[in-house]
């Protein structure tokens, strides 16, 4: 008898079809195709890798699926909710890097974690602007909130201020993005949580839909379901925008800060490396190009430094 992993599995897989027939819609008929990559994993498992490259809107775009399993190296193991040693875990991963800098890039996931006898939905979805606009950012966080709101209500603050904080740039003292949602050990309560939140955070609290796994479920198929409406807007908004080269420099060292961000913090990288996980789909986030100059800084007043000031206000977007 299939059980809820392996209805999320099937979910995942669905949805990453339909994330990447939107994004070669959006392409146009000129535009760039995915290219897939079916691998296996040593240990047990394995996925569906897709890639897009060179794309008249996208330079680079990663749509992943996987569902793995298999033993965790015991010093992880100690460190995640359950017993023993085996694991599985499904989900979608993706990272849409534009060509156009006017073009936030946008990252989003979404997975079902067994790890001895605990089971949990994780994930979320992210919007990474190089120039801002109010106007995206609300579009992107509003969608997110009514998604949430046709489950509970107080989601969507709870898990805007998880991604607030999740997706901060520690070492720089910025966040990487406008933010959106993020979320992790749902449905498991709250001891896990307080790992990133302290024990008497009130964000801790669990929602009711976290006894109930098939509530749980619908909740991140609602998510899954909106994403390309909360973020397709946005290119077509954007994606006739002229820039000039200075405009396209910004955008690569910005990247450099959403690669710092992948290798130094990110849990999804931190954990495909534990497992022993396939490399090139793990670094899939990354951008092609990006730029690191030493000691670089926008230009006071510049439509650069409001954006990065915009970005470390950490507004409410969605009001």
């Amino acid at each position: 008898m299939a059980s809820l992993t392996d209805d999320a599995a099937t979910y995942f897989m669905g949805l990453q079809d339909r994330i990447c027939a939107g994004l070669e819609t959006a392409e146009g008929k000129d535009g760039s195709r995915f290219i897939e990559d079916p691998w296996q994993r040593t240990g047990g498992g394995g996925g569906r890798t897709r890639v897009m490259a060179n794309g008249r809107v996208f330079e680079k775009a990663g749509v992943n699926f996987s569902d793995v399993h298999g033993e965790l190296d015991p010093a992880f193991a100690s460190g995640m909710p359950g017993n023993g040693l085996h694991f599985r875990a499904t989900g979608i991963s993706l990272v849409l890097h534009p060509k156009n800098p006017y073009i936030p890039t946008v990252h989003a996931n979404f997975r079902r974690v067994e790890h001895g006898d605990a089971r949990w939905f994780g994930g979320g979805a992210d919007l990474t602007p190089y120039y801002l606009f109010d106007e995206d950012a609300q579009h992107f966080h509003r969608t997110l909130k009514s998604a949430c709101a046709r489950h509970d209500s107080a989601l969507y603050s709870r898990f805007k201020t998880w991604c607030d904080r999740y997706f901060f740039i520690k070492h720089r003292n910025e966040p990487r993005g406008v933010g959106g949602l993020f979320f992790d050990y749902f449905g498991i309560g709250a001891e896990s949580k307080s790992k990133d939140f302290g024990a008497t955070s009130p964000l801790v609290t669990p929602s009711a839909i976290e006894s109930d796994e098939a509530r749980q479920f619908a909740f991140v198929r609602e998510l899954g379901d909106v994403f390309l409406d909360a973020y397709l807007p946005i290119v077509e908004r954007r994606r006739n925008t002229s820039f000039s080269e200075q405009q396209r420099n910004w955008q690569l060292h910005r990247r450099g800060r959403y690669v710092e961000f992948n290798l130094v913090y990110d849990r999804g990288t931190i954990f495909g490396l534990k497992t022993g996980g396939r490399i090139e789909s793990i670094l899939m986030s990354l951008p092609a190009c990006a730029l690191w100059t030493y000691d670089h800084a926008p230009e006071p007043g510049s439509p650069e430094a409001q954006t990065l000031k915009g970005i470390c206000d950490e507004r409410d977007w969605a009001e």
